[in-house]
């Protein structure tokens, strides 16, 4: 491994097999070596920071070696189709890629159900139409996502606030486990979801992809076209169109339908750049459109029929199929504008900033309309947030020292907006953040090292009406973050990372100030002006094993958070002029999130293998020695694959049968709810898929999904709407993918 400019040794660069994940590093002289593999054809990406990573398709025979080169230049190598992305993920915690076929096989599902079978990770619902990832039993503001390396923001506040983002934008999808607060900034407490698009492919030919989806629940379908190429006579640039269209019906439980349950989308980005001699530009924009109906059986009129509803586990709306969206309904757009520089000197060091600007703009509508006639001819939004955000990095990559001793120091600000009409649920706020940090990496006797610092201020003014008198709040929140963490191969078959991190998060406007019915979560919250802003101190730890025929990774944590911040439910339903709703307060404890993930791929056999999951989150209340609501319940799943050989223009065939066991959630304060949690539940699925080539460059990949086989009648205790409803029956999707 070697710089494509200087011609040195690449020191403790990832070498990683894209689908078992067995990965070594670059010595001292930049060699590497993988042992214990069958010859035949790998993906292996490349990665280090300061460099820009990539991934190779390489024929593997025995004895063969492959030199690579880490450049910011577009690189051409006979015969290999490279695809190149930068992930600043850090080293030693854990890192979870979705991407190929594997991606594919989510398409047209939402940003938290593509993640959901990850190890670790599950989902947070409210209804059937609505999903945002949880990382470790944690979501929302302690999640992070980055968006094409640009934080996203949007109001993630609220747990039925989903991310206003296309997957279908992504060629990867990664999570990071654990407190992530040094290179992504504070909120990262619980983890950090990397949206990475494919990288701009400069000076090549036209070429594309077209995915196309089909799902009998709710008769949703989903398409979306990308075209990309280079620019002829144009040296150096590159370009990308992408658009997708989305829309669906009513969800069916397994007995009846959920009334007003549909959803439309439509989606497009447009991105452009050039790179030449060390100088990289690149521009992306991106608009996301969404219209989600809101389960109309959520918005009930009188406290008795609330919980009559709740009792009797039936709605008291009984609906057909239906594609037309009523109120109440949420109405969304996210536009982003990203623009890119960067500059890779002769000497090894590489300067780049990213300047973006986002605006949400988000209404939301209750069920009842104004009853004046004029005023319901208008349809106004009894909520409506616009959120304008501005964010800029700068950030330094220093050459290796002594070829041992790499890293980076940044500085990013953010500064942002937001003005509300309607009904009073959160104030008008204006914000400001400055953050600095450096982080190393020193590669020594087989260890790969890492160290940051990084240190935060936040500076918040809220704008509200008290007694109809105009108050101004003026808050500041400062704070300190660091990681330590250590990786090593121990042999060809055991690899062990471990991290200590710190993180911390601020309190948002939600959590300071909501009084109000929010109409998308069909919930009344209070927030309170006194929270202290959230600290936690996070341990990971993860060992793997892998060889030919079996992998096996154990990952444990454990994660103490100081003022821990939650919505807690209150005792009684409380009435409003606009309905019965639950009634939620926002609260302060120190907690503990402790857990295992644990993932095996087993080859049983030439063309059968056993894929296994499991998730255990345990979740105290230390200050009360209690437990907390909204928790994850265990989770196991296993899967039984059987691949065949290619037959004619077929290849990559296999048929999979899945389960999902969900444990019941026990682990709750006694009376805290409104409803008693629903019990466990083992969900059956079904899979086939192939690749039908035509040629070289032209295929379709087409997948067949059943997942809910047995229709089997189940809440989720993640599910906000499990007061009133059952979740989705039974679902019957096909996929195609066709790449030109």
């Amino acid at each position: 491994m070697r710089d494509a400019h200087s011609g040195l040794p690449v020191v403790g660069a990832t070498l990683l097999l894209v689908k078992s994940n067995q990965g070594v590093f670059t010595d001292a002289a930049g060699r590497y070596e993988f042992t214990g593999l069958c010859p035949g054809k790998y993906e292996i990406e490349c990665r280090i920071i300061g460099y820009q990573s990539r991934r190779d398709t390489v024929n593997l025979t025995e004895g063969h070696e492959e030199n690579f080169s880490l450049d910011e230049e577009e690189i051409h190598l006979k015969d290999v189709e490279i695809t190149a992305h930068r992930t600043d993920a850090p080293i030693s915690q854990p890192l979870t890629t979705l991407s190929g076929s594997d991606l594919a096989r989510t398409r047209g599902q939402s940003l938290g159900e593509s993640l959901q079978g990850i190890t670790g990770v599950t989902m947070l619902q409210t209804g059937s139409s609505i999903a945002k990832p949880v990382i470790h039993g944690m979501h929302s503001n302690r999640v992070l996502i980055m968006n094409n390396g640009v934080r996203q923001e949007g109001q993630q506040w609220g747990s039925e606030h989903a991310p206003e983002i296309d997957p279908f934008v992504a060629t990867r999808l990664s999570v990071v486990k654990g407190a992530a607060g040094v290179r992504y900034g504070s909120d990262a407490i619980g983890g950090v979801v990397l949206v990475e698009p494919e990288e701009l492919p400069i000076d090549k030919p036209i070429s594309g992809e077209l995915n196309a989806a089909a799902f009998s629940n709710g008769r949703q379908g989903a398409t979306s076209a990308t075209l990309q190429g280079g620019v002829k006579g144009l040296n150096g640039f590159g370009w990308r169109a992408q658009g997708t269209l989305k829309r669906g019906g009513n969800i069916r439980t397994p007995t009846y339908f959920l009334d007003n349950t549909g959803s439309a989308e439509r989606n497009f980005s447009l991105a452009a750049g050039y790179r030449k001699k060390g100088f990289g530009a690149e521009i992306y924009y991106s608009h996301f459109k969404t219209k989600i109906g809101i389960f109309s059986g959520s918005h009930i009129g009188s406290v008795t029929d609330l919980l009559n509803v709740i009792q009797s586990g039936e709605p008291l709306i009984k609906a057909d199929f239906s594609y037309t969206i009523n109120r109440p309904y949420q109405d969304v757009a996210h536009n982003l504008l990203k623009g890119e520089m960067h500059y890779h000197f002769s000497d090894g060091n590489r300067l780049k900033w990213v300047s973006a600007y986002q605006y949400d703009n988000r209404l939301e509508y209750d069920l009842h309309a104004p009853r004046n006639d004029s005023l319901a001819t208008l349809n106004r939004a009894e909520l409506s947030f616009r959120l304008t955000t501005l964010t800029n990095d700068i950030i330094w990559d220093h050459k290796p020292l002594a070829g041992k001793l790499s890293g980076q120091i940044g500085v990013s600000t953010l500064y942002q907006y937001n003005l509300m009409d309607g009904r009073p649920l959160i104030p008008n706020f204006d914000q400001w953040n400055i953050g600095i940090f450096g982080i190393e990496r020193l590669v020594h006797n087989g260890w790969e090292l890492e160290a940051g610092l990084r240190y935060d201020y936040r500076d918040l003014t809220t704008y509200r009406f008290v007694n109809r008198l105009k108050t101004t709040d003026h808050f500041v929140f400062h704070n300190a973050s660091g990681t330590l963490g250590a990786g090593r191969n121990l042999n060809d078959r055991w690899s062990v990372r471990v991290n200590l991190g710190t993180a911390w998060r601020a309190p948002n406007v939600s959590e300071l100030f909501s009084d109000g019915v929010h109409h998308g979560a069909a919930a009344y919250e209070q927030g309170d002006a006194n929270l202290a802003p959230e600290k936690a101190l996070n341990t990971i730890a993860s060992i793997r094993y892998a060889t030919d025929n079996l992998t096996l990774e154990v990952g444990g944590y454990y994660n103490y958070i100081r003022d821990y911040i939650y919505l807690k439910p209150q005792p009684e339903p409380i009435l409003t002029v606009r309905g019965a709703f639950p009634y939620f307060k926002y609260n302060q404890t120190d907690a503990t999130f402790k857990g295992v993930d644990l993932s095996a791929d087993w080859k049983l056999s030439g063309h059968l293998s056993w894929i296994s999951k499991l998730t255990y989150l345990r979740v105290n209340d230390v200050r009360n020695d209690a437990y907390l609501v909204m928790i994850p319940a265990n989770r196991w799943e296993n899967q039984l694959k059987y691949a065949w050989d290619s037959k004619g223009r077929w290849e990559k065939m296999f048929f999979a049968l899945g389960n999902r066991w969900v444990g019941e959630q026990r682990r709750i304060p006694p009376g805290s709810d409104f409803a008693p949690p629903p019990s466990g539940y083992a969900l059956w699925n079904a899979q086939l898929s192939g690749n039908l080539v035509f040629s070289e460059k032209k295929r379709v990949e087409v997948t067949l999904t059943v997942d809910n086989l047995l229709d089997t009648v189940y809440r989720d205790y993640l599910n906000r709407f499990r007061y009133y409803a059952d979740d989705m029956g039974r679902n019957v999707s096909l996929r195609m993918r066709y790449v030109f």
